[in-house]
This record gives C-alpha cells, structure tokens and sequence, in this order.
C-alpha cells in the first residue's frame, strides 16, 4: 500500500514560489532517494500555487520521518499539519495499544497514529479537515486521559495542563489488576481445598468459583467488550468464551483456573512493559527541576528550569547536575556526559574566549565550551550560559524522541499483526467444527465441547502479541541509557541485520578538525595577501575546512589587514564564491577549476597541488579574478578510536566497510590505510554518494554514518542513517534513523551489538510464542485438558516478557558474543 501526502511549496519553503526554483529540486532530489519514497513530484493546485507531493511506503516509512527529512531540508509545515502527543502515565497491553492506534487513524483528517505499549500515544492531523481540539476530543471518547498532555507543532513546543490518569489499573499506579488476580486465584485456592478436603455443602466451593470468576474475569470482560465496540474479535474475547465454555460444562474450577492465570499474566505483562517504561523515564529525571541564576548584583537566585530564559546565567556548584544547555562563561571543570551520551569519561570543559562570538552562534562551538542538561559537573564551579530552553534541551529532544519512537512498529511487529488477523478468524473456525466433533466420534457433546475449549484457549496467541513490543521497547530503552537514540522499531531491526556500512571522511572517521599543515603561495604571490583573502571568504562558512582556514590562518597573515567578502555562495561539493574587492574570489577543490567555464589551474599550481596530495594534505586553491593566489594543505587526523571500532564491528558480522570522501583519492586512501579500512571512494560529489549508497544497496543491507547534515541526501538512501555527535546537532536528532549521542565511534558497535541481540530475542520470542501453539493445539485435541494448556499458554507468555527484559541489562562485549 501506497500513501499520499500533499504540502504547498510556499508553506514548506517560504521564500519559494516557483516550481522550477533550485531549492524545490534539491528536496525533492532528498525526497526521492529515502527508502520507502516511492515518488515525489511538483503539481499544480488551484490558482498557480506549487504543491509537493510524496508517495510512499508507511510500511518502510513513517509520516513523521517523511516530516523530518523535508524539515532538514529547510521545510516548515507547521501552518497546515498538527503533531500532538500524549503520555497515559500507564502501560497498556500490547493488543490495546493497537486497538487505540486503529480508532484514531480512522478519524477524517488524521493522517497517522501510533500507540505504545509504554502508554504513549501519537498523532499526525491535517488541520485543513480537523483541529486539535476535535483529536482531544475523539481521544477522550475511547476512555482514555492524558496524564500530561504535551503539544508540539512543527515550529516548537509547548506543554498544557495534566488530566487524570488512564484508570486502567495494573502494577503501576493502583495495583489494581495484579490485587484482582491475586484475589482470584486466593478464592480459587479455597474453593479447591473445600471441593476437595472438606465435607461442605457443594454451593460453598461454587460460590468460591464463581467469585474467583469475577475477580479474574473483570479487567478481562472490560477489554473485550472494547474489542467488540471497535469490532475486533480478539484474545481477551476468546478466553472469556472458554471460561464461559467451562462454565457450562459444570467445569468451574477449570474455568477460575484460566482467568486466574490469564490475568495474573497480564498483571506480569504490565509489570514487565513498566520496567522499560521507568527505563525511559529516568532520563526525565536527569535533569534538575532548578537552578541557581546570577543576578546582575553577583547573587544567585533559585528558579524553576521551566523559568529559565535564554541568556541566563547559572551559577553550578561542583558535583551538581546541570540544569540546561549551554556554553561555559566563567571556570573550568571534567564533566560527566555519561546521562546523556554515554561517554564513559569525563569530558573537560572550559571558558569560552569571546561571550558575544559565541551568544552570535552557540551550535558551532566546539564540544569543550558546550554543555547539556542532565550531565554532571565535576569538581571545577562553572558557570553557564542558557541557549536553549528547558522544553528544547537535547536531553528533552530525547525524552520526546524516543517516547515517539515506541509508536512506531518494526517489520516483525506488523507480520505478527498480520498473521493474526488471519489467525484467530482459522482458530474460532476450528473451534466451531471441534464443537461437532461428536457427530463423527463416539463421544458425548460435553467431551466435544471441553476439547474445543481447550483448543481455543491452547490456539490464543498472547505470547505473540507481546513478543514483538517488548523486545523493542526493551531495546528502545536500552539503547537510550547508552547514549544512542534508536528511533523505533524498524531501524532497530534493520540495524541488527546490516551487512554494510558506509562512513563519512570528515568529523566521523577523523576528528573533524583539520588543520593548516601547508601554505604554497603562486610564484609571486605574496603568503599574508594569499591568507588574508581566504581567512575573508572562509570565515562566513560552517564547513569543517572553511573553519580550519579561518581559525589557523590568523598565524599567518602577520598585521595584514583582513578584507571583507560580500556576495557569498557555496557551489555545492565543490567551493564557495565571493566578492572581495570588487573582484571575484573562488576557493575550493583542484577539480573545481576547469570545469563549467572556470579557468584551468595554472602549471605551478597544478604541480604544487599534485605535491601536497601525494603527502595526504587536503587542498584548497584559492583564485583572485584570473589570478591563482596559491594553494592550502590540510590533514585531518583520523580519530583514535576508529581503527578499534571498526574491529569491533568485523566481530559483529559487519563483511564490508567503505569510507566515502569528497577528498581526492589519494587523501583518501590515506586515512583508510591509518583507520584499517579496507576500501576508500574519494572525489565524489554529494549527488555521487547518494549513487555509490544505493549501489551498495543494490548488494546488501548498508548504513550510511555521518554527521547528519552536509551527508543528509547519502543518509537517507541508505537502509539505516546514523548519524555522529548528535547531541550538539538538533537537525541530526530529528532526521537520523539511529542518533550517537557522543561524537564517538566506539559506540557504534554497541548499537550495532544491541540491535543484533535485539533480533535475536526477537526471534525467539516468535519462535517460542508459534511453537507453543503448535504444540498445544495436537495436544489439546488429542485430550490435554484446560487446565495444563492454560497453565503452558501463560508461561510462555511470561518467557516472552522476561527474554525480551534481558536487553535492559545488555553490556557489549569485546569479541562481539554475548
């Protein structure tokens, strides 16, 4: 199945009207090579407006990662389509959470739904056909309230007064459920002791019976009646028909039996879907509720973080939690990223050189001026300056990331889902003619009757229901408290069955800092004038190699004075323009020159240029007019813990691993032979490794790492993006299919580890949960009575839960077994 979304250009590009502009080409050029993109294409909507319309798979691709990409693109479709989410403040049975999911997509105007079984509810509206208030409103109809209720447009976010919990009972909140359960098989147990040890009246042990039917049955009844209200014939229903069955047959002990342990089961589910769920509400807590702000007369004041302001001053104490994102003004100290990113060493912090530079531009300041929410200073005072709001932090950003990322089904979860709507409709058939069993076989109706009861009841698939969701929760969960952020089900899975995995050059298998290593002046140049004209140009860029001329270039430009360059213009892939002077300054790659009616390089330039890359320098020439200035070597230095990061992947099955670089081939293979790479594909383009992606696709399941933003287009082509140091990238945060919090590679082979371990017991919950039935049902209709398959059908629905909450306690391990 195909869906269909439509947005207006102007909308998702404000300042583009015109279809033909460039800006609309490289969107839909990013639109179209995502997986689960079937197409993308301009059309006309009354009058000449543009509209953007995307075909795609929602069985590949979700809405809201459909939403995110054409956001990191520069699109802002906050005017027309709504996101709100919910938190139940309770977990909800796997089946439940779908039934609420179904109901809400069927609404007029909501385009998407997801419901977790953690208790976090979803919604994706189009406010041309309905309004917020009118989404509230069909929420609250399925019984349901919110225990916050937090809002978000594509624009920002905002968080709304809280409504009473969702009653449903279970171990968390008021025990409600697990008190039932334990209540009935109590009343159960006494029943039985009287029936069997006692000389009473034989009312007492039924009466017993029938209380313990009310106890077990009630949560029971009240789920299937649901069900039966939005048309679904499921589990629930079918054990409440076999109580029933077993009722009749006068089989009342058998019957309490069922319920006692179905619902003592469910009671465990919530218990065990709770234990992630607190997994993923610990980050919450990581951050403190105040802060002390430095008042303009040098004391401090205590406030609430939901008071702070942007550009406020906290005064954090050592060893004390920091209370919002910022960037150090004043102290030095080790930080504790761990909360947030996973680092397992503290990361030195210090003062910023100049406030007003980096207030002007806090997201491009290097790591040891920046810190976050929820991390913990160490034993240095610092104070901090406030960039980003408590609502908006990237420990927030998280919080709401991941809680999304519950919603969102893995490949497994929706073949289970699909098997069993064709699944119980085959059971109940199988039922009905069990039920005239004794029309072929000699037997009384009664023997027919009990026999097709415990088939029912040995065919329900719940152990199937939960094998799926817990798993990824578990996963989800895990994954978070080590500094990665997963989003979902699918780029769990797909992440555990990688076989490839590409990487960026620049920031993801070297530091990202490059340095000046060489300066090569054309014959009568001279070197200040050289570098006063690049620092002019590269100081109003945000690449990593603008950065470096710019930063390192003021040692060598003396007391010349630096000019100003107007008229900038990144010529994608290959350099940026600019006017300095009145005269037209190019800088970029050798390749650049030459092609598209540039001028060649001249001879003494070609010639140094074949110099520097035969030493692995990355170059730059700079042009004035018609005049080569000269060229610049940079080296970029491979991080040190690349070249044990990707053993550690070789461990985990990973067969081919590739570096991708716009670097000319020959700086490539350079720091592919220092990380211990094995292949290397320099001089391409962007558009070039948005090909060589979907070539490698073509051959096996790839990745694509990077940083998230300049490798967008290649991300989004590949089967899972990844994306490096997202805690200081929000574009990262939102567009990445898995996010490493930590500009780290050596926490890639863990996601890659947990995800692996993740399908495993994926596997054998599925395994289990099918064998059990196949197991049971010969059994049962050969003779196995209520009681026993009752008694196997629940415990494999308790191995389920407990097999998929060993992912919580999961540690990597070295030679990649676990």
């Amino acid at each position: 199945m195909v869906k269909k979304v439509k947005f207006d250009v102007p909308l998702i590009l404000p300042e583009v009207h015109d279809a033909a502009d460039r800006c609309v080409e490289r969107l839909l050029a990013v639109l179209k090579a995502r997986d689960g993109v079937d197409d993308a294409h301009i059309a006309k909507s009354n009058g000449d407006t543009p509209v953007l319309c995307v075909h795609f798979n929602p069985g590949a691709l979700s809405l809201p990662q459909v939403r995110s990409v054409i956001e990191a693109a520069g699109a802002d479709i906050s005017a027309r389509f709504g996101h709100v989410g919910w938190e139940l403040g309770e977990t909800i049975r796997p089946r439940e959470a779908s039934r609420i999911g179904e109901q809400l997509g069927k609404i007029s105007g909501v385009l998407e739904a997801g419901v977790s079984p953690a208790g976090f509810v979803r919604v994706e509206f189009d406010r041309n056909q309905i309004d917020e208030p009118a989404v509230l409103a069909a929420f609250e109809r399925l019984g349901l309230r919110q225990k916050t209720a937090a809002k978000e447009d594509h624009a920002g976010h905002d968080h709304g007064p809280g409504k009473h919990d969702h009653g449903h009972g279970g171990i968390f909140g008021s025990w409600t459920e697990l008190v039932f359960a334990l209540g009935c098989g109590l009343v159960l147990a006494i029943g039985f002791a009287i029936e069997k040890l006692g000389d009473a009246p034989g009312w007492i042990p039924l009466g017993c019976y029938i209380v313990a039917y009310g106890l077990g049955g009630f949560f029971t009844l009240r789920e299937a009646f649901e069900n039966l209200k939005a048309r679904r014939f499921e589990i629930d229903t079918l054990m409440l028909v076999a109580a029933a069955g077993a009722a009749a047959l006068g089989a009342w002990a058998e019957g309490a039996l069922l319920l006692f342990l179905f619902s003592l089961g469910h009671a465990l589910e919530h218990y065990a879907m709770g234990r992630a769920k607190r997994a993923i509400e610990a980050l919450s807590k990581l951050a403190p509720r105040t802060a002390m702000v430095r008042q303009s007369d040098g004391s401090t004041r205590e406030v609430p973080v939901e008071e702070l302001t942007l550009g406020d001053v906290l005064a954090v104490k050592p060893d004390e939690r920091i209370p919002a994102d910022g960037f150090v003004v004043k102290g030095s100290s080790a930080v504790n990223q761990a909360p947030v990113t996973g680092e397992s060493m503290p990361v030195d912090k210090r003062a910023v050189m100049d406030d007003d530079a980096a207030r002007t531009n806090p997201d491009r300041l290097e790591s040891a001026y920046r810190v976050f929410a929820g991390t913990i200073n160490g034993s240095g005072a610092l104070e901090i300056e406030v960039t980003k709001l408590a609502s908006e932090s990237t420990l927030a950003k998280v919080i709401k990331l991941v809680s999304e990322a519950e919603t969102q089904k893995s490949p497994t979860q929706r073949f289970t889902d699909k098997f069993e709507r064709y699944f119980v409709p085959t059971v109940l058939g199988l039922t009905v003619l069990l039920l005239f069993a004794w029309v072929v076989v000699d037997e009384p109706f009664r023997a027919s009757f009990y026999r097709a009861m415990a088939v029912l009841v040995a065919a329900s698939p719940c152990a199937l229901a939960i094998a799926t969701p817990s798993a990824v929760l578990s996963g989800v969960a895990r994954a978070a408290r080590g500094g990665v952020l997963i989003k979902g089900g699918a780029p769990l899975e797909l992440l555990g069955a990688l076989d490839a995995i590409a990487f960026d050059k620049t920031g993801t298998l070297t530091q990202g800092e490059p340095r000046i290593q060489e300066i090569v002046p054309a014959p009568g140049i001279n070197k200040q004038d050289l570098m006063a004209v690049a620092i002019a140009v590269e100081s109003q860029s945000g690449h990593p190699l603008a950065q470096a001329i710019a930063r390192d270039g003021k040692d060598h430009v003396g007391d010349r004075p630096i000019p100003e360059a107007t008229q900038i213009e990144s010529l994608t892939g290959r350099g940026v323009s600019a006017q300095v002077d009145g005269e037209r300054v190019l800088i970029g790659k050798a390749e650049m020159f030459g092609a598209d009616g540039i001028v060649a390089l001249s001879e003494p330039m070609a010639d140094a240029i074949e110099k520097l890359r035969a030493g692995g320098y990355t170059t730059m020439v700079v042009r004035r007019g018609d005049t080569d200035l000269g060229a610049i070597g940079l080296f970029d230095t491979p991080r040190e813990t690349a070249r044990d990061a990707l053993d550690r992947l070789r461990q985990l099955g990973i067969r081919r691993m590739v570096m991708l670089s716009g670097d000319h081939q020959r700086v490539a293979d350079a720091v592919t032979r220092q990380v211990g790479l094995d292949e290397a594909w320099g001089d391409l383009m962007p558009e070039d490794k948005v090909t060589t992606i979907r070539k490698l696709r073509s051959e096996a399941q790839v990745a694509m790492v990077g940083d998230g933003v300049n490798d967008a287009p290649a991300m989004a082509s590949a089967t899972v993006s990844i994306a490096m140091g997202a805690a200081g990238s929000d574009v990262a945060l939102e567009t990445a299919d898995v996010a490493l919090m930590a500009d780290d590679l050596s926490h890639l082979p863990f996601a890659v580890g947990l995800s692996r371990q993740t399908r495993r017991i994926i596997r054998q919950n599925v395994f289990v949960s099918l064998g059990v039935v196949a197991l049971l049902v010969p059994a049962t209709i050969l003779g196995l009575g209520i009681g026993p398959a009752v008694a196997m059908h629940e415990g494999s629905t308790l191995i389920v839960v407990f097999n998929a909450l060993r992912l919580l306690a999961y540690r990597e391990v070295i030679d990649g077994e676990h």
